[in-house]
């Protein structure tokens, strides 16, 4: 037995390997905090790009002119009357004194109804952004004329509620996850105990994969945001407690065959660490991939999440196993496992029920279940990505409704403007800009230490075709000029189109380089690996399909944000070769004494209940980050929520058993896995 099993269960020695390191992590979260940065306008965008270059120097300008926020009136019904135009001028005024920007204090609309101003709002971090904000917009309110509404947004208006978003995000998710979780580990058990115990230890694990790896990032330099924190908590969470449910299932089983549960726990744990590491490895790979992403809180995402997959890991081996040893058999109360009860290889439940059925037919069962992905993946030939602003919330915050109230009454580009940044001589740059049709009107609106910012406001509405159009066509016309460059949303979005490509072009296929490799490794065969690759990489194309249906048309989302493609593959195929892996593992064992054909029936008899279990609880996990407002957050969640049952409940349960069946001992080429003869049929 290896010495570190010994450790872990033996006698005199469990009840320490469960309290030292839960202890530990327990003094950790008391007193030591969470890292901390204060998050900066290049955080998300992509090093190299032009618009981020127009950020680096658009911090360099005076602090009053980086952040302005748009204050808009509009008419409760008709037009604003001379009152009202008198009143709402008196407040636009007494705003200027702030020191905006020169020109009329209130600037009505041709049609009459609506009227806005221009407002700078300082302030040296996100939190003071947001106060001001608010602050703003209960002093306006508390001034307003009768008949009238004034809202706010602008950059510091759009920011501030963006920020507003995430305050208390993660507490909530936190909260969500757990229940779920807690929720779906009641319904597997069944028992009024057993459960709390992986939930406990996977909570201890993601309090400390936060502390460890927010500290990690922040000891070497990388980025990371709030929402960085609440995928990291639902992925330990979900890799957690599927290793948690594996490692239990085995122990229940060896239960049954061993009085000592000592002896139980040593085996089980021989037996299921091996797919557990290699299912960590597979994951933590795939998430160092990120680490090549163009973008700083991709990477720091990246970094954040495989430390919290080692911790997830080394907690679900070292720390659940020996805890669950301090309780005696009762802690499965009602279903106590006793020595001679029937285990599940040898069980006829329904997983052996339908591993006849794929046994019975298995090259149908191949071809019928690669038609059904290749349907359901048709949807990818129809998908649009990249939101509009209006368009990446679930519930649109007041800065956003303001946006498209302001662009009923004023050119549609006036709270989002082409910001052009220039070392150049701004006259030319100006004349330039302005001569390029699409751009409704330009102006200089600040300068300092030799730059000079040029806002163009477009025509078209931010985010459309056109706009872009015209952000294309600016770029053109000042190319020629030198250390000049285009910011401002639809640049950023240009940008964002460009290296997400870039992104995926790098990292796809390291990604599936580096988990077939890990499978090379783990397996020592080649056909399984690559056989289990194709699958996932079908589980995926499936998943985005489908999910693209359902966006468009069941919640009428009209493109999917430029960022799911690429962390959906991460987490669908390092996520998804987990199951397999589960399965595989379990069949190599079984068919060293049995054969492939029925060593792999006897796995999936054996593993179905909890890799379906664990399925279920990874796509219920994912598909709490629906509870944040931001539309990226729900789409990844449901398609990796689509993904992760599409892989548990058929792919892993029908197919790749099916294949293994039709290719016999040819599945574990060049390896022969089997010492006996390989069942005939």
């Amino acid at each position: 037995m290896n010495p570190l099993v010994r450790l872990i269960t033996g006698r005199r020695t469990a009840w320490l390997v469960a309290l030292v390191p839960f202890l530990f992590a327990l003094v950790v979260a008391g007193m030591v905090p969470e890292g901390e940065r204060e998050a900066t306008a290049l955080d998300t965008r992509p090093e190299g790009a032009d618009s981020s270059y127009a950020i680096e120097m658009n911090e360099k300008l005076p602090a009053e002119e980086g952040m302005v926020a748009i204050v808009l009136w509009t008419a409760e019904e008709g037009d604003l009357d001379q009152a009202q135009l008198g009143a709402v001028t008196a407040q636009a005024a007494a705003l200027q004194q702030g020191g905006a920007p020169d020109g009329p204090p209130a600037i009505p609309s041709e049609d009459g109804t609506a009227a806005f101003t221009v407002v700078p709002v300082q302030s040296d971090s996100n939190r003071e952004n947001i106060d001001k904000v608010e602050q703003l917009r209960e002093d306006l309110r508390a001034e307003l004329p009768d008949g009238v509404d004034v809202q706010v947004t602008g950059p510091a208006g759009i920011q501030a509620d963006i920020g507003q978003v995430f305050d208390g995000a993660n507490f909530r998710l936190l909260l969500a996850t757990a229940s779920v979780v807690a929720l779906l580990l009641i319904i597997t058990y069944r028992s009024p105990v057993l459960w709390l115990i992986p939930l406990i230890v996977v909570a201890v694990a993601d309090r400390f994969a936060a502390i460890v790896s927010t500290n990690a990032l922040e000891q070497l330099g990388m980025v990371w945001d709030d929402s960085t924190v609440g995928i990291l908590s639902v992925l330990v969470f979900g890799a957690g407690t599927n290793y948690a449910l594996l490692l239990i299932s085995r122990y229940r089983d060896e239960l049954k065959s061993h009085e000592s549960r000592h002896e139980a726990m040593a085996k089980a744990l021989a037996r299921t660490a091996e797919a557990v590491l290699a299912s960590a490895t597979t994951v933590i790979v795939g998430l160092v991939t990120l680490l090549l992403s163009a973008v700083p809180s991709t990477r720091g995402l990246g970094m954040a999440c495989a430390i919290g997959i080692v911790i997830a890991a080394g907690y679900a081996l070292v720390v659940l196993p020996a805890t669950l040893l301090l309780f005696g058999r009762w802690v499965f109360w009602p279903r106590v496992p006793r020595v001679g009860d029937t285990v599940l290889v040898d069980s006829h439940s329904v997983w052996w029920r339908v591993g006849q059925a794929v046994a019975a037919r298995p090259r149908t069962f191949v071809v019928g279940t690669v038609l059904a992905l290749a349907a359901m993946a048709a949807g990818l030939l129809f998908v649009t990505t990249g939101l509009k602003p209006a368009e990446q919330f679930l519930e649109k915050p007041e800065a956003i409704t303001a946006s498209e109230r302001l662009a009923e009454s004023f050119p549609a580009g006036t709270t989002d403007p082409i910001q052009v940044l220039t070392r150049a001589d701004a006259g030319e740059v100006l004349a330039a800009v302005s001569a390029i049709n699409g751009v409704d009107s330009a102006r200089p609106a600040a300068s300092a230490d030799g730059i000079t910012r040029i806002d163009a406001i477009p025509t078209a509405a931010p985010g459309s075709t056109e706009a872009r159009e015209t952000v294309e066509a600016v770029r053109d016309a000042v190319a020629d000029f030198d250390d000049t460059h285009v910011g401002g949303g639809d640049a950023e979005a240009v940008d964002d189109r460009e290296w997400s490509q870039r992104d995926r072009m790098v990292i796809f296929p390291l990604i599936l380089v580096l988990v077939l490799g890990a499978l090379l490794l783990l397996l020592r065969s080649v056909v399984a690996p690559v056989l289990l690759v194709l699958t996932v990489v079908g589980t995926y194309a499936a998943a985005m399909g489908t999910s693209w249906w359902i966006f468009r048309y069941v919640f009428d989302f009209t493109a999917m944000d430029i960022a799911v493609p690429l962390y959906a593959f991460l987490f669908l195929v390092a996520l998804g070769v987990d199951y397999n892996i589960f399965l595989v593992t379990r069949a190599r064992e079984e068919a060293q004494q049995h054969g492939t054909r029925a060593g792999m029936l006897r796995a999936l008899t054996a593993t179905g209940g909890v890799i379906t279990s664990a399925g279920i609880l990874l796509a219920a996990v994912f598909a709490v980050l629906g509870v944040l407002p931001l539309v990226v957050l729900a789409q990844l969640g449901a398609v990796i929520f689509v993904g992760v049952l599409l892989d548990t409940l058929v792919v892993r349960t029908v197919l790749v058993p099916a294949l293994a069946v039709t290719l016999g001992g040819k599945f574990w080429w060049p390896r022969k896995p089997a010492r006996v003869e390989e069942a005939a049929g």
